[in-house]
């Protein structure tokens, strides 16, 4: 890419990320972090010019990749410190989540249960120079048992209850984030595991296809 299209690409991430946080209120290092993530790059070729709007858009495999929006309050919903090292994520996709995610955690794991989903988004985390992100072909319902416990778990797919497995796997004092299935309603859940059990808070109505069971190559 040359200088010049660098800087036009760099004009439209930061653009977007005003136009985000003039919606959804949150801190530099959050706002860098799209500023800095081509959202273009995982966005299919037919929708480039919509990439850097506050849509979701379809990618392959009948699958969608989220409104910067809904990524930003995912985010926030998992109440990210300095002190937190490490972030499962259920449900790649694209993998625009997990690339928001690296910019602000060290080590970021992300299970994706379809293979060409998974394979076209390690191909955007090398394009883009992102080293921090593992990523694994697996149904996301067991987690990622060899790197647990989590001090962070996000779910980008909906679910009527949260699997035991992944709070299982989620450290004490973490935070689960998921949209949670309520009658015909979908909500961004907070789920804080304690020593004395898990503490569960409500935050707002979203949008997510269901997550299913099983691999898909």
């Amino acid at each position: 890419m040359s200088e010049f299209n660098s800087k036009i690409v760099a004009q439209k991430c930061q653009k977007l990320a005003d136009e985000i946080s003039a919606i959804v209120k949150f801190d530099r290092d959050l706002y860098n972090a799209f500023a800095s993530i081509d959202r273009e790059v995982f966005v299919p070729k037919s929708f480039k010019h919509q990439a850097y709007k506050l849509d979701p858009l379809p990618i392959s495999q009948n699958q969608w990749i989220s409104s910067p929006l809904t990524v930003a309050k995912m985010t926030l919903a998992l109440e990210i410190s300095k002190d937190v090292d490490s972030v499962l994520e259920i449900g790649c996709g694209s993998g625009y989540q997990a690339a928001i995610l690296s910019k602000l955690i060290r080590r970021v794991f992300t299970v994706e249960r379809i293979e060409p989903l998974l394979l076209e988004a390690k191909k955007c985390f090398k394009m883009l120079g992102i080293s921090n992100i593992h990523a694994r072909f697996d149904d996301g319902q067991k987690g990622w048992r060899d790197y647990a416990p989590y001090d962070r778990i996000l779910l980008s797919a909906s679910v009527k209850k949260i699997p035991e497995t992944l709070l299982e796997q989620l450290a004490e004092n973490g935070v689960l984030a998921a949209p949670i299935e309520t009658g015909s309603k979908q909500v961004i859940t907070q789920f804080i595991k304690t020593k004395s059990g898990i503490r569960v808070r409500n935050l707002e109505e979203c949008l997510f296809v269901p997550i299913l069971n099983g691999i898909s190559r």
